[in-house]
């Protein structure tokens, strides 16, 4: 600890000595060829999500829906699924063979950033009742690094006149 706390000190005394901005103000570069700050564009990236419900889910065709829009090193958060784009493909390749009606629609998507919110209604043919579905998804450089999803069962009855949707 006494070599990381003079180490430290003299970073902090450095840093406050050579920066006259305001505590959260943000930094800029004058020169017209300087990198600029990454603009996220929200409409953007909640289109990229659209496309790819619509290719991967819809039109049934994971493989290409994971060319296109996942990153190879896809981050998955549901503890049932794995990490990356082929397991991805591999999972919904068998899962389409199986349930080959099965469909989803976009209820309502939200998006901040770099981060979009998609709330849907998964069913896996026209007698199911299907489930409600809430998918997150962190978008980077155009392709979909990350993914955490929300499942409920959409019951046969309900004790409130509200919908799931």
């Amino acid at each position: 600890m006494r070599t990381i706390l003079p180490f430290t000190l003299i970073v902090a005394t450095t840093l406050s000595a050579s920066s006259t901005a305001k505590p959260n103000a943000v930094k800029t570069n004058p020169s017209p060829t300087a990198p600029t700050a990454v603009h996220i564009d929200s409409n953007v990236n909640k289109q990229l999500v659209a496309d790819f419900y619509e290719l991967a889910f819809n039109r049934h065709q994971p493989v290409e829906a994971a060319a296109k829009y996942l990153a190879p090193q896809y981050i998955q958060h549901n503890p049932g699924a794995p990490d990356g784009a082929q397991t991805f493909v591999t999972f919904f390749e068998g899962f389409f063979q199986t349930h080959p009606t099965a469909h989803v629609q976009i209820k309502r998507m939200l998006a901040d950033g770099d981060l979009v919110a998609v709330h849907a209604r998964w069913t896996q043919d026209q007698t199911d009742l299907g489930n409600a579905v809430v998918d997150i998804f962190r978008i980077a450089n155009g392709r979909i690094v990350e993914h955490w999803d929300v499942v409920q069962p959409v019951p046969e009855q309900s004790f409130n006149s509200n919908t799931m949707f």
